[in-house]
């Protein structure tokens, strides 16, 4: 390495602790309308400028506040965006960008990893894909990129819900009907059921992130990275800062039991795990610094109060918690300015294996010499992955990838709770009792009665709101789906693992191939 980029010690004398992680790195994604593509930095920012603690304070001010001036909202449909907090209008009238995680199947050689390259070429076949940006656009607008261990993800533009839905669905069609073509299919599971999990991608930032978790960023990170798949629902902050808080608060409230009656894992490497969310059990063995939830953290004195560590009860608060998440986050990979770029590649990243964190940097005792800049505080906040991550819009990240489309009820779910606002002051009652209870609804989904309770009320909610904003057949999907799984205390899950035992992880991945392409 050159001289500039040797790594020191740990920055604290403390061992890194062990913990957990989510999807790869993506700075160039796509926000909800009406938000910016990413936190904007101060007009007089700039991206090679040395950060302190108040350009860490503006940066994370930018990710979870509301931009200034919204559009005039007498012409905004009725909606959470026209209410304050959960308020008394009804409807659905924000954006949604969704983000879907597909593991690439060879149906003849289930048992065989499929490389990017070959995904690719077959992708390359379908009329209408745009190649002209940095990736391929779809013709319904979602981006195609790649996961590390050669995962398949569609990232969708924001729009309203019904169009966003409609249009990755349609996306989905051409993506596996090409694929069907040279014998691929794409199949939804929070981790692949059968195949070891092996990087297939060589851009540098991965090959940093493979190496700091190998060498004690955590004992599931190399799983995470190559055999894990979601879905993510990316939502509006809300129409003022209060309004964002509450939010906030709410997609934490409802987040264990969307975790449980979507939880879509029960195997991994061809063995039952006895989770039925085995993707959240993974990101339990990732470093906690970077997974766990922004609420966890201590309120700021100021506001402690009654309000203990589960609430955001201000805006300054939930600021103030991110920027404590950002600088107490251990550093998982630096630019090296010097460095050959790879093929695709803006910048080449070497990993941080020494434990220190972003706050280490700031302070000078960080792992190189030179002083943390904007670009590398922005890049920092994409490798930070707790279940709702602000990012100027809030990403919900607890989502196992799902079945057939059963993605869209997940996202259709998501969305009407934190969106319209009587199924928000419903899903809030019925989910406090198990707002906490993440480990159970991982293991036991639907199996946990408090839970199941809890998941049918939420789906009645979420498929009443559905029809009051016209979306039908959504809400009819939402009813298929809590009659087949939740009523009956069952999640996706525990279809996956009966079928497992019939037929074997060999089996299974086939058949889930095999009714993949039938879809298309």
């Amino acid at each position: 390495m050159p001289r500039h980029v040797t790594l020191r010690g740990s920055g604290d004398g403390a061992p890194p602790s062990p913990h957990r992680l989510s999807a790869t790195p993506s700075p160039g994604r796509q926000s909800p309308i009406g938000q910016p593509s990413a936190p904007s930095p101060p007009e007089s920012a700039h991206p090679d400028q040395p950060v302190g603690l108040d350009a860490v304070r503006a940066f994370a001010t930018a990710c979870v506040t509301p931009a200034e001036n919204p559009a005039d909202t007498s012409e905004m449909p009725v909606g959470i965006g026209t209410s304050v907090g959960i308020g008394t209008s009804v409807g659905i009238g924000t954006s949604v960008g969704i983000e879907t995680e597909w593991f690439v199947v060879d149906s003849r050689a289930v048992h065989r990893a499929v490389s990017p390259a070959r995904t690719r070429r077959a992708l390359d076949q379908i009329v209408g894909l745009g190649t002209g940006a940095a990736v391929p656009v779809l013709p319904g607008g979602s981006r195609l990129t790649f996961e590390p261990g050669g995962q398949l993800e569609l990232s969708g533009p924001p729009a309203r819900l019904a169009v966003a839905v409609q249009s990755t669905a349609a996306d989905l069609r051409l993506v596996r009907a090409a694929l069907a073509e040279d014998g691929l299919a794409v199949v939804g599971m929070g981790v692949d059921p059968l195949r070891a999990g092996v990087r297939q991608t060589t851009a540098s930032r991965y090959a940093a992130m493979e190496e700091h978790f190998r060498t004690g960023g955590g004992t599931s990170g190399g799983v995470m990275m190559c055999s894990t798949a979601s879905v993510q629902v990316n939502l509006d902050l809300g129409a003022t800062p209060a309004q964002a808080v509450e939010r906030f608060r709410l997609a934490h409230e409802i987040g264990p039991v969307l975790t449980a009656m979507f939880a879509a894992s029960p195997t991994l490497a061809g063995r039952r795990t006895g989770w039925r969310s085995t993707r959240q059990a993974v990101w339990s063995g990732i470093d906690a610094s970077r997974t766990r939830s922004v609420l966890d953290l201590p309120a700021p004195p100021a506001a402690t109060g009654d309000a203990g560590p589960a609430t955001a009860a201000r805006p300054g608060d939930l600021v103030e918690r991110w920027v404590r998440y950002l600088l107490d986050a251990k550093l998982m990979m630096i630019a090296d300015p010097v460095r050959d770029l790879g093929p695709g590649e803006d910048r080449h990243f070497v990993p941080v294996t020494g434990g220190h964190t972003f706050g280490d940097w700031v302070a000078g005792r960080g792992p190189v010499e030179r002083a943390p800049t904007l670009d590398d505080l922005s890049y920092h906040a994409t490798t930070v992955f707790p279940p709702v991550r602000p990012r100027g819009w809030w990403e919900l990240r607890y989502l196992d990838a799902q079945p057939g489309d059963g993605w869209r009820v997940a996202v259709a779910v998501a969305t009407a709770l934190l969106d319209d606002p009587i199924a928000a002051r419903g899903a809030a009652e019925a989910c406090a009792p198990v707002a906490r209870r993440w480990p159970t609804a991982a293991m036991l989904g639907m199996a946990d009665e408090p839970l199941r309770l809890a998941a049918v009320r939420c789906l009645e909610l979420a498929a009443a709101a559905l029809r009051r904003a016209g979306c039908v057949d959504l809400a009819e999907a939402v009813d298929m789906f809590a009659e087949r799984y939740p009523q009956r205390g069952r999640c996706p899950a525990d279809e996956l693992s009966e079928r497992f035992a019939l037929i074997g992880p060999t089996g299974l991945l086939r058949e889930e191939a095999q009714l993949c392409v039938s879809v298309a």
